[in-house]
């Protein structure tokens, strides 16, 4: 749980069951066989993803979007 304490805040239901499904599917991966890639969500669907794409590029946080949250977390 040492992520949500650094977080800030207790697992909710939805954090609970996305853990379920991607361990799950990690877990699918490896017994098939399906080495170098990892589950990740898109939208509401758990799909692998070859590691060498999940790391291909920097994805950072759009500045209007950054903008927007910062006055909710000072």
């Amino acid at each position: 749980m040492l992520g949500h304490v650094q977080r800030g805040g207790t697992p909710t239901a939805f954090d609970r069951v996305l853990a379920t499904r991607l361990g799950l599917a990690a877990i699918d991966a490896a017994h098939d066989g399906r080495w170098g890639t990892m589950p990740a969500l898109r939208g509401t669907r758990i799909e692998l993803v070859p590691l060498a794409e999940a790391v291909a590029e920097l994805r950072t946080v759009p500045l209007e979007d950054y903008e927007a949250f910062n006055a909710l977390f000072g």
